[in-house]
């Protein structure tokens, strides 16, 4: 564990942890929030798992693979976590941080192309389909959750992970949606080295702003 920044930040690196139990500390954590609580993040890897949205539709799992479907409490649709693939958990009082949903939503976005930039990687938003992109192929996925005020859910950015999963799914809601991998642009560097930097990127990104500084 470790304290960062002008507001404290609490970085907690958990390795490979099962979906369900992290899910359900996600949700302990947000419930138990006052206003001294320190806001965290969380940095894994997950079993193989697909997760869906509560607005989510069961039809967008093309076929069964074995794999556990587990229906949660963050929007979008339906998506697929292994290992090789970083997830971070933004358990964060938005207001503290002078933050709007969708400000929160564009500084994870923006977190994810810079870390992609630090490796040669030149990715982008897509209109209308939250996420972060390289040529139109969707390489890093977000879904978030406010209560409260306070964020749960977050990122996940596929470093070397298994894309066959991937197939048996319309990744994120979309049919024929083209997902990769760091890997397939010749990046050798692990979840460990890539996660680190991506931390650091939200951290920058996540320093409180004075009000003046809003849009």
């Amino acid at each position: 564990m470790q304290v960062v920044g002008a507001v404290p930040l609490v970085v907690r690196r958990l390795g490979l942890v099962e979906y369900e139990p992290t899910w359900a500390a996600m949700r302990a954590f947000t419930d138990a929030r006052t206003d001294a609580t320190i806001d965290e993040l969380w940095l894994l890897e997950h079993p193989p798992v697909f997760t869906l949205g509560q607005a989510g539709k069961p039809e967008h799992l093309l076929r069964e693979t074995g794999i556990p479907l587990v229906k949660i409490d963050r929007g979008g649709q339906i998506t697929y976590h292994g290992p090789g693939q970083i997830v971070v958990y933004l358990l964060i009082d938005l207001h503290r941080r002078r933050l709007k949903v969708r400000e929160m939503v564009t500084l994870m976005e923006q977190a994810l192309i810079d870390c992609l930039a630090d490796y040669g990687l030149a990715a982008a938003r897509k209109d209308g389909a939250p996420g972060v992109y390289i040529n139109g192929d969707k390489i890093a996925a977000l879904g978030l959750r406010v209560r409260n005020g306070c964020s749960y859910h977050g990122l996940a950015l596929n470093v070397d992970v298994d894309l066959a999963p991937f197939s048996a799914i319309n990744p994120c809601g979309y049919e024929g949606l083209q997902t990769i991998r760091m890997k397939d642009f010749g990046v050798t560097n692990g979840v460990a080295d890539v996660g680190e930097r991506l931390l650091a990127h939200l951290e920058r990104l996540l320093a409180p702003r004075p009000a003046t500084d809003r849009p």
